[in-house]
């Protein structure tokens, strides 16, 4: 389905190329009577777009219902239809609210080592043999030096193997030296 304003410039067109306007008509399928047409509604709606504009600016998260309602206190009066019809014709949105970063306040944060054997981490790497054995590694780490303080490989490590694993650091490197708590 061709607009009507396109079969009006395809009329333009033919007649352009030497075709008379009678003849030209009767081919595209257009009254003779609809080519002299033009619509006042674009006068209309000039006055409203500059407002509209203006108002969207001022007022950056409202919408077009809430814009239309400030149009009619200033005398221009429409339904909330025209009142989308030109917003999205002037091509005004309302901006996506972008989400504020928050610092997270419900946990607590733990501090930073200010030396060796004050914090560990411990953690399991996966990996495969070339005959497809699953292998579990238990990796221990000083996270002041860097070190690592131990690496256990076995198909399955069991947290009593953990438990023994973490003694024998403890025993060999003394205990974790005391620091603040998470608060």
């Amino acid at each position: 389905m061709v607009s009507v304003p396109a079969r009006r410039a395809a009329v333009s067109y033919a007649t352009g190329r030497g075709l008379s306007q009678r003849r030209a008509c009767t081919l595209i399928g257009v009254s003779r009577s609809a080519l002299g047409y033009r619509s006042r509604m674009a006068a209309k709606d000039a006055a409203v777009l500059e407002p509209m504009a203006r108002l969207a600016g001022q007022y950056p998260r409202y919408g077009y219902r809430r814009i239309a309602i400030f149009l009619r206190r200033e005398g221009h009066t429409m339904g909330f239809g025209r009142a989308y019809r030109l917003w999205r014709q002037a091509r005004l949105q309302v901006p996506a609210k972008r989400r504020r970063k928050r610092a997270a306040s419900g946990r607590p944060r733990p501090n930073a080592p200010a030396g060796a054997n004050q914090v560990w981490s411990y953690d399991f790497v996966f990996d495969w043999c070339a005959n497809g054995q699953r292998l579990k590694c238990l990796t221990v780490a000083d996270e002041w030096t860097r070190e690592g303080l131990a690496i256990e490989v076995d198909g399955r490590i069991r947290s009593s193997r953990v438990i023994e694993v973490l003694s024998r650091l403890v025993s060999e490197r003394g205990d974790l030296q005391p620091r603040e708590s998470f608060r």
